[in-house]
């Protein structure tokens, strides 16, 4: 792991003493772990953005959140985000698929 250096309102510092306590862990173990959280649901976000603007495939914006194709689904389901995948999608992906 690389170290990185962050400075914290007091509040948020206390909040994560108080985390690491209950949780009987480091500070660190709990800011690596709400980074790892936050890392990921940009990732979903922008992936997710970039879908609904057309500027990705289905298959791409899955990569981009570091998610399966079904999993990605899933998720757009759960927010009620329709589903845009167009015959050229298709073939753009398997075409994709095929060099995997």
């Amino acid at each position: 792991m690389r170290v990185i250096a962050a400075r914290f309102h007091p509040e948020v510092a206390d909040e994560v003493e108080r985390i690491a306590a209950e949780e009987r862990v480091d500070r660190s173990t709990v800011i690596v772990r709400a980074a790892d959280l936050y890392v990921k649901r940009w990732k979903l976000e922008k992936a997710l953005t970039s879908y609904l603007e057309g500027r990705v495939t289905l298959l791409k914006a899955a990569e981009v959140a570091g998610l399966s194709i079904w999993e990605l689904m899933d998720e757009m389901e759960k927010r009620k985000i329709p589903l845009q995948y167009t015959s050229e999608d298709f073939i753009e992906d398997f075409e994709a698929a095929l060099k995997e």
